[in-house]
């Protein structure tokens, strides 16, 4: 039976009260949808959505599938997420293992969907996943559950974008794609992918002379997320959880890495924003040192995107937070 709300006049319906302020609530935070006269791109995660949202400009109408805040681990494509696949001109995904969704998603596709797909990690040099001897795991299942972990990755690490080097490879790979697609506007493509390569060697630049200075080169992480940023200048990545966010750590993982912190004299142990901090939290009261956020950029909080946050600016904050972390 309804519930009546009394006003000046007339008794409204308590449920159709309800059912209003939803949806009015859901107006203020419109879907993202594609649009005519320019061109439709949809990426699989952050930096993909970035880099073409700078090489297209005014172009183009880009639409990230993993909303802000979320962790893109955790997603997979809803209905309306399809039909804006489907119906776009160009879809961009990561690869080397990253989107498990992906293949799947691309089969139950319409054959005669006109939507071109990208694998931008093309051309880069995968590295392996989580090497075994890094994460001493005490029984079988744990072997079992890493086992899952490195397969639900193709036995790869998936997070090139964070070596500025390979993130310049995918730029080049979606202005490629750009002029592919629309090659009208190939000028303008041109020149933002340009401009933004310049920015990545600049950055690329900041990391290689800044690090190369400090006295420390080992980073305490709570995930396997570093590897092509700690290759490319000369870190030691000592994470305490494999590729995967879900991932749990064993009590001789914990003992290890309290060795490692102890012998290495680690002032500082790095999380991710995405994910909860309460281990890595934990973790550092007991070893009596400090936190510090070293940003995997696989998405945005809603915080950093109100406050237009990019790829660029995550990373000099993550290059900041080294350097602390490093004298």
């Amino acid at each position: 039976m309804f519930q009546y709300v009394r006003t000046r006049s007339f008794l409204i319906p308590l449920t159709l009260i309800l059912l209003f302020s939803m949806l009015t609530a859901a107006c203020g935070s419109p879907q993202p949808k594609l649009v005519d006269g320019k061109m439709n791109i949809v990426t699989s995660f952050y930096p993909l959505y970035d880099f073409a949202s700078k090489i297209g400009g005014e172009h183009v109408n880009v639409i990230n599938l993993v909303p802000a805040g979320v962790e893109p681990h955790d997603w997979s494509p809803k209905s309306r997420d399809m039909q804006n696949l489907s119906s776009s001109d160009l879809f961009l995904y990561l690869g080397a293992g990253f989107e498990g969704w992906v293949h799947d998603t691309l089969d139950s596709m319409k054959k005669d969907s006109r939507v071109t797909v990208v694998e931008t990690s093309q051309g880069i040099q995968l590295l392996p996943g989580t090497e075994e001897e890094e994460h001493g795991h005490e029984d079988e299942q744990a072997k079992d559950e890493q086992a899952k972990d490195e397969h639900a990755h193709g036995s790869t690490d998936p997070h090139v974008w964070l070596s500025p080097v390979n993130a310049k490879q995918i730029a080049l790979n979606i202005k490629e794609a750009l002029v592919k697609v629309d090659s009208a506007h190939q000028a303008d493509y041109e020149a933002n992918f340009k401009r933004f390569a310049d920015q990545l060697d600049e950055l690329h630049n900041k990391y290689k002379t800044q690090l190369a200075q400090l006295p420390k080169k080992e980073i305490v992480v709570t995930h396997h997320s570093f590897g092509y940023l700690a290759k490319e200048y000369g870190l030691t990545q000592k994470a305490l959880m494999g590729l995967s966010p879900d991932a749990e750590p064993t009590s001789k993982d914990i003992q290890q890495m309290m060795q490692f912190v102890k012998d290495n004299q680690v002032k500082y142990i790095f999380f991710e924003e995405l994910v909860s901090d309460k281990l890595a939290k934990t973790l550092a009261k007991d070893a009596g040192v400090e936190t510090l956020v070293l940003n995997p950029l696989e998405g945005l909080t809603e915080e950093q995107a109100k406050q237009g946050a990019d790829y660029l600016s995550i990373m000099e904050n993550n290059l900041n937070n080294l350097i602390k972390a490093l004298q």
